[in-house]
Parts: structure tokens; sequence; C-alpha cells
């Protein structure tokens, strides 16, 4: 920074399983190995360790790094901006855990990491409800009784704010102008979808924690909320039981027996019905967002799909895109199945409504956010 040219990247796949992947590049080196990485703390110091390798490391010591940038996903309502990381900061990310707990401890776990191996870096926050808070009140308020916001701050948050402002900045150039009326639509073991009306989100998809919305790997998305009280007046299931069914052992996982899109649309290949009712039912749930925020911002000029799913899957493309040209989403297939790491278009030429592949590049909106920080 601030070229914002890459040194090195990498990622680790599959935490917490025997076979996690570890890729990393730098210097023309590309390193790619199959081992157990039992943690996100065992992940983070093995990328250290990488930094460090005389082969592939891009630093000499690890004083070289000044900033760390990390991602926290819910900052409630004590963060609203990118803040410089203290212990009170730390407490806070921790008492928020309940909200995000798939997201929020390991977070945690990153900067506790970063605080031993970057001794003298100063450590920064980014968070994925930032962007989220120019939602209105008749949005993210919650038709319960007032003193549930006033009192315990019960409201919508909204996440992957990150992912969601790079990316609809981006497809705001490309479009050439900023008053524009754009669904952002976040695709990967986490998904949601944003309403951006000129450069402002104003609505979204998961709420007061990251579990409602969209179908997504292992959370179920939006449910009837009497189903927990069933579940636990009729059943006798415990509260706590029934939270990590609706996190963990849901969505995808809970349809299917697997999380990652990858498998399940091979499944689906093969016939497998339940992976091809699953496909179907994550597309409706997205379709009927569609058509929600189209009315809400009284019209239309492009939905953008990105991350993981929603940049490398084809095929969930189409299904979301399928008979949508009542809206004027009309999906070219031809250039819908080509790969490139740049924009593009997968509409067709002269449909109403722009149908944008844009690569999300949070790590480069982190690192932005970071600078500006000092720099401010």
């Amino acid at each position: 920074m601030p070229e914002e040219r890459i040194i090195c990247s990498g990622q680790i796949e599959r935490i917490g399983f025997e076979d996690a992947i570890f890729k990393f590049k730098s210097n023309g080196e590309s390193i790619e190995k199959v081992a157990p990485v039992k943690n996100h703390k065992q992940g983070l110091k093995l990328v250290a360790e990488q930094l460090l390798d005389a082969k592939t490391g891009v630093i000499q010591s690890p004083d070289d790094i000044t900033i760390v940038g990390h991602r926290v996903v819910h900052g409630g309502k004590h963060f609203s901006n990118t803040t410089v990381i203290t212990d009170a900061v730390k407490d806070k990310i921790k008492a928020l855990s309940s909200l995000a707990p798939l997201h929020n401890p390991p977070n945690l776990e990153g900067i506790e990491v970063a605080e031993e191996v970057f001794k003298n870096a100063e450590q920064v926050a980014v968070f994925d409800t930032a962007f989220h808070q120019s939602i209105p009140e008749h949005a993210y308020k919650y038709a319960i009784p007032n003193e549930y916001l006033d009192k315990h701050h019960i409201r919508l948050y909204g996440f992957h704010g990150t992912s969601h402002k790079y990316v609809s900045e981006k497809a705001n150039e490309f479009l050439g102008k900023q008053d524009s009326k754009i669904i952002t639509i976040h695709l990967g073991n986490g998904c949601s979808m944003t309403a951006v009306k000129n450069g402002k989100s104003i609505d979204h998809t998961l709420g007061f924690s990251p579990v409602s919305g969209l179908i997504m790997g292992t959370r179920s998305g939006d449910v009837d909320p009497a189903i927990i009280f069933h579940l636990a007046e009729r059943h006798g299931f415990e509260l706590k039981d029934i939270n990590n069914m609706l996190q963990k052992q849901s969505g995808m996982l809970g349809l299917t027996g697997f999380s990652d899109l990858r498998e399940i649309e091979a499944e689906a290949a093969k016939g497998n019905k339940a992976c091809l009712l699953a496909l179907d039912m994550n597309a409706y749930r997205i379709k009927k967002y569609i058509g929600s925020y189209a009315a809400i911002m009284n019209g239309l000029d492009a939905i953008v799909f990105t991350a993981g799913i929603g940049e490398n899957s084809a095929s969930m493309r189409e299904r979301i895109c399928k008979d949508m040209d009542y809206l004027g989403i009309e999906l070219d297939t031809e250039k819908n199945t080509i790969r490139s790491s740049e924009i593009r278009e997968v509409n067709k030429d002269l449909a109403l409504v722009k149908i944008l592949v844009i690569p999300t590049n949070e790590e480069l909106e982190i690192a932005k956010q970071s600078v500006a920080l000092f720099k401010n």
C-alpha cells in the first residue's frame, strides 16, 4: 500500500479437518499442501511462518509488518467505523460472540495471534456491520416492543458489509453513475443480499445475527421463529441445541449432507434428488429477495454476483436468473459460462438490467480502510 500491489496471497480451506488445504503464492512460488489445521489460531501461525520462509517469504522480520487489518463480523451498536484494536475493543468483540458464534470467536483468535506474531504492528478491525449503518429505521427496526431496541439494541445490523461495499462501488464505476439501484448478491458458505441505492445500503437479508435470509452452507436462513418454541416446549430441545442446529447443522448441510456447493452440484449432476431440491430451494429464496428489493427501490439497474459461489457457479447464476425477464433480467447462457477474474456482464445485449459478475476483494477493502485510518 498505497499502490494496492499484491505481494503475496493465500488461503486455508476446511479448517478443523484432517485434509485442510493450505495455499500460498509469493515471489513466483506457489505452494499447495494438505495437512490437518485444527483451528484458526494454528492456521494463522502457519501463514506467519510462510511469510518468513526463506524461499517464499516476503518479510525479513515480523517487525516489517506495520498494520494488520482484521475482518470482524459483528460490531453491534458499538462500532460503525474502522477501529484500532485495544483491550476494550477485544472485550466488546468477545461480548458479541453470541450474535455471530461462527465468526467473532475466530476473528478474535486471529487478532490475538497477530498480536503475538506481529508485536509492533497496529491491529485494526474492519466490521462487516459498518456498511449497513445507512439502512433506514423503517427497515432495520423489528415489529417488537420499542424497549427491545431502546434498551437491548435488538435490530437488523447486516453483514458481509466489506464485500457489498466493494462490489457495489465497482458496479457503479462500471455503470458510470452513482444514482443507481443495485442488488449485490454475496454467495459463499455464508450468503447475503443488499439493496444498494445511490451507493448506500438500504436493506439487507441478514439481520440481528448472520443466520437469517438466504439458505447458506450450514445456516438455515429465514425460518418461522415459532419453530424454536415448538422444538423447546413440545419436544424438549435445549435452546443451545436449537441454536447450534440453526447455525451449524442446517442450510445446505441439513438438506443434503454437504455444505460445499461444489460437492452438491456434483451430486445433483448424478441425479441426487436431495441435492437437486436444495439447489432449487436456494435459488428460489434468492429470487424472492430480488423481487422484494426491486420493489423497495422502485426499479433495478443491475444485479451483482460475487464471492465463491456467485463468481464461480454458472449453474447457480442460471437457476437464479431463470424466468426473471419480467424484471428485465435476462441471462446470456454463453457469456455466463466464460470464466474470468475481471468484471464481466453475463446478461443479453438488450436486457434492461445488467447482470454483473464482480470478484470481491475484501482483503483490498480492509487494507484501504486500515491505511486510511492512520492517514486521517
